[in-house]
């Protein structure tokens, strides 16, 4: 059953006002780079592909967490992921006001073996969807893990479900 969206949040502002809020500016939504479509809606919910961080110049962000980038950079990576699938849904419905909640998330986070803070990392986008839509609307399942490479050497890749107003 979608959300009100009117509801949940009605001690919040709309997640467009919250990004003027934040002082938050959404980079340009990337196109597709390969065979895939960056959303695909199905019965209401945005099934969102994995998310590339952009860093402000544009460029991927690399690295590798425990061999040469640490928690803060990594979750900081997730974090520009996070916006730029933000811009891919606002491409998408033309307004975030349009999104009902977050169902899920998964990220993924290029690291050495070592390594066990993934949750931590993954952190810097669940804390900006959690800004942007409120802690009832904004945070929900959620799976963080770690892989041995991502390509282009992207230090996080993010995918998410939403649920559509």
């Amino acid at each position: 059953m979608p959300v009100d969206p009117k509801g949940p949040m009605s001690d919040l502002s709309s997640p467009e006002a919250r990004l003027v809020e934040l002082g938050l500016v959404l980079p340009v939504a990337p196109q597709a780079l390969g065979l895939y479509r960056p959303v695909s809606e199905v019965g209401g919910l945005l099934y969102l592909s994995g998310h590339v961080p952009l860093g402000e110049d544009g460029q991927i962000v690399r690295g590798r967490l425990g061999a040469g980038m640490d928690v803060p950079a990594g979750a900081a990576a997730a974090r520009r992921a996070g916006l730029v699938m933000l811009a891919t849904l606002r491409r998408h419905l033309g307004s975030l006001d349009r999104v009902a909640r977050l169902v899920k998330t998964v990220g993924l986070v290029q690291a050495v073996p070592e390594f066990t803070d993934h949750p931590l990392v993954v952190n810097g986008f669940s804390e900006l969807i959690r800004d942007v839509w409120g802690p009832e609307r904004g945070v929900a399942a959620r799976t963080a893990a770690g892989v041995a490479s991502l390509p282009g050497g992207m230090a996080v890749e993010i995918e998410a479900i939403f649920e559509r107003v």
